[in-house]
């Protein structure tokens, strides 16, 4: 199980997450923030819950490129 975690609130568009891993984050139309697909809100946490491992490399390369520290990826 991979858990992603986006803190959408502190966001600044940088665009790297979406470069990195297209398939789980966009960048929104509304207001240029980073969107994680299919992700739960919970108080502005927005967590994305997967069997899928296959996604957790690109997740920690887009946790580690964030400037803003606001990604956390994990397997649990």
């Amino acid at each position: 199980m991979v858990v992603v975690t986006l803190q959408r609130d502190k966001c600044i568009g940088c665009n790297y997450c979406v470069e990195l891993a297209p398939a789980e984050f966009q960048m929104s139309k509304k207001d240029g923030k980073s969107v994680l697909l299919h992700a739960t809100d919970k108080k502005g946490f927005h967590t994305l819950k997967t069997p899928d491992d296959s996604i957790y490399e690109e997740c920690v390369n887009a946790q580690k490129a964030c400037p803003v520290k606001i990604i956390t990826t994990k397997k649990v």
